[in-house]
């Protein structure tokens, strides 16, 4: 299991595995059953892949507000005197260009070799629906050989849009993955397209009893069943069987 080293400056909460909130940003703390209104928490690739990385809260005191105004980013928020620890780097948000902004995280992360560290929009973006939620841009940090701390990009919100920074509140994600992809795409062969469209068919076909008691129907009426949520818990305990050490 890969171990992630940090370093920080200045009094800031360290780096955290990312929390789905219910109630909060993961949706209302509402049942899978008929007649409620579906949620984000509800969706088990959604909700697993949140967690996938670690988050980043926001320390200040003073909340900052950003907007787009005649084409340029503003940057809104009663900072105060510059702490001791962050005379060099205040106020810690910058305009960057027109249409970006930056943010001096003053963290430091080692991953181990042969990977690097991704930033990415915090998930509770996608389920925002004021669209307050800062737009982190993605970059993939080499940690191997970078040992400097980090600063971070944000896209700056349309004009009419507010960005809000609010102590507490998460506002980045980092993902920790394989530093290159080495992927090679082809085509399925006859042979393993065969045996994937035999299994797709049978889970097709046995689908009512693999979702026995999961089916339901929200408020906006569509429909859900916990097939995919049952498979991945049956998935989960084999694997736990299998290995020892799980």
């Amino acid at each position: 299991m890969p171990v992630v080293k940090y370093r920080q400056f200045g009094d800031r909460p360290a780096p955290q595995p990312i929390r789905v909130t219910v109630p909060g940003w993961a949706g209302a703390k509402e049942p899978r059953a008929d007649g409620r209104h579906e949620q984000p928490w509800h969706c088990i690739p959604f909700s697993e892949s949140a967690r996938y990385g670690l988050e980043l809260v926001y320390p200040y005191e003073a909340e900052l507000r950003v907007t787009t105004e005649d084409g340029r980013v503003r940057l809104d928020a009663d900072w105060g005197p510059a702490p001791e620890s962050m005379a060099a780097a205040w106020p810690p948000f910058r305009p960057f260009g027109h249409d970006y902004y930056s943010y001096q995280l003053s963290l430091d992360l080692e991953v181990p070799p042969d990977f690097a560290v991704r930033t990415e929009p915090h998930p509770r973006y996608f389920t925002d629906p004021t669209y307050s939620t800062p737009l982190a841009v993605p970059a993939l940090i080499r940690t191997e050989w970078w040992p400097m701390i980090f600063f971070c990009i944000f896209r700056a919100p349309p004009p009419g849009v507010t960005h809000v920074f609010r102590k507490g509140e998460p506002f980045i994600a980092l993902t920790i993955l394989p530093a290159d992809p080495n992927l090679t795409l082809e085509p399925m062969d006859s042979e393993t397209a065969a045996q994937r469209e035999m299994r797709s068919r049978r889970l097709a076909a046995n689908r009512d009893r693999l979702a026995e008691g999961t089916r339901w129907t929200s408020d906006t009426h569509t429909i859900f069943d916990g097939t995919y949520r049952n498979l991945a818990r049956a998935a989960r305990s084999k694997a736990r069987d299998t290995d020892p050490e799980a």
